[in-house]
């Protein structure tokens, strides 16, 4: 899968990724008000206006961008409804071609572990059939428990040619208050950085490896010294936009020929309506609004590495 994503990311030309996180307050009233008038104000009339809102944003979108990044939380908040829109969303996005990255961010041991892996990335025996569940082509994974909470993900990567992104360097703002931790003189992600590609060493794609590190935009420095840290390691950059990164930011992450990273932006584009920027699209036309957004993105992007 890790071929597939660099393949499209060469595709399309954006090494891009939009996360499709939505909450109530990003979908247009006409959404709400036909989901509610269908199903009643209820976890299913939510669930409803979020597949809809989901399948305009894909459908302006995914003939730009190779890859889109659903938060399960987002999904989760309304239930089994909530769910419900997470696997259509997911299905979808693979029908039009996208790679799926679930950002399911979990992390535990043994067979807790292994089951998460099975249920996001693998399959799961059912008498004599085995069958998907979610599906997702990668997911994203918190290694606060060692090896033992990160390898059966590396063992159903390998098994079925899927990846994961592992939490190296969060863009949150107090991220540092483990994550920057002086290990032996070193800050702790660095530590982090070196066992994800230990890991990697295990299921190699063609140029790229199946286990992937998640390093934060608003922390560009450090996506230097991780870079080199993990060669071979793809980096998941969340932080772009609404969280202050730009693309003059990112340049580090990226290797010399403009591989290596991908982009996450959530709310910049699937909100993008509702910004002055894009205020001339109004609710009516929201996913114009959308792919508007990830073209500036792109452009913003292309240029950064240009000057580099």
């Amino acid at each position: 899968m890790i071929n597939r994503l660099v393949s499209r990311i060469r595709e399309t030309g954006a090494p891009i990724v939009v996360g499709l996180d939505p909450m109530l307050s990003y979908i247009p009233e006409q959404i709400l008000e036909k989901a509610f008038s269908e199903c009643g104000e209820t976890l299913e009339g939510a669930a409803q206006a979020i597949w809809e809102f989901n399948r305009e944003i894909i459908d302006n979108t995914c003939d730009l961008i190779p890859a889109v990044k659903p938060q399960i939380a987002m999904y989760e908040q309304f239930g089994l409804e909530g769910l419900k829109a997470f696997e259509k969303t997911v299905k979808y996005c693979k029908e039009k071609g996208l790679v799926v990255i679930g950002d399911v961010k979990r992390g535990d041991i043994g067979s807790t572990s292994a089951a998460y892996a099975t249920a996001h990335l693998g399959k799961v025996t059912v008498g004599t059939k085995r069958i998907a569940a979610f599906d997702e082509d990668f997911a994203t994974v918190n290694p606060y428990l060692g090896s033992d909470g990160v390898k059966p993900f590396v063992k159903v990567c390998r098994e079925e040619k899927k990846g994961i992104f592992v939490l190296v360097k969060t863009s949150n703002p107090s991220s540092g208050e483990f994550q920057d931790r002086l290990i032996d003189g070193r800050p702790l992600y660095e530590h982090v950085g070196e066992k994800v590609a230990e890991w990697g060493e295990e299921c190699m794609g063609d140029s790229y490896s199946y286990v992937g590190a998640v390093v934060g935009a608003t922390y560009p420095e450090m996506g230097k010294i991780l870079r080199k840290i993990m060669p071979k390691a793809y980096i998941l950059v969340p932080g772009y936009g609404a969280q202050g990164g730009k693309g003059a930011d990112l340049v580090h992450f990226f290797n010399a020929d403009g591989l290596g990273a991908i982009v996450n932006s959530s709310r910049g584009i699937i909100a993008a309506w509702q910004q002055e920027e894009y205020g001339k699209y109004g609710a009516e036309h929201f996913g114009e609004a959308s792919r508007a957004a990830v073209l500036d993105m792109r452009e913003d992007i292309a240029q950064a590495l240009e000057k580099r």
